[in-house]
């Protein structure tokens, strides 16, 4: 396993390497705290988000390519002027659809807001 991937926890990784297309890589995989949300983890080439909000107690891992998100949004219970928040929350619009996720640290939701700005502001 590459240690140099951000990651907090070890099962969240390997779900996201079984399902990695040929040549793509992984960039981070973070849990995700709250109602619905397992994980998500960014690869080279798509945001993945594991939902757990479904009826019956199923599961669905969403592959969003970076060239269908609109907007990234950081959603702060603080302003940026404020001084230290423990979690964050990313908001990830595609089409009218917007996906939420809350992590514990707002390093880590900075981390993840970076890397989708990058790649949808440099497609």
């Amino acid at each position: 396993m590459n240690q140099s991937i951000p990651y907090d926890r070890p099962d969240q990784l390997q779900q996201i390497q079984s399902g990695l297309l040929q040549g793509e890589q992984i960039i981070a995989v973070y849990d995700a705290i709250g109602a619905g949300t397992g994980f998500l983890g960014l690869t080279d080439r798509r945001v993945i988000i594991q939902d757990k909000s479904f009826v019956g107690k199923k599961v669905a891992i969403t592959s969003i390519p970076y060239s269908k998100i609109t907007s990234v949004s950081v959603v702060s219970n603080k302003s940026f002027a404020g001084s230290f928040f423990s979690s964050g929350s990313i908001a990830v619009n595609v089409g009218t659809h917007v996906y939420e996720v809350d992590f514990r640290g707002e390093q880590k939701c900075h981390h993840v807001h970076n890397v989708i700005l990058h790649f949808i502001s440099n497609p």
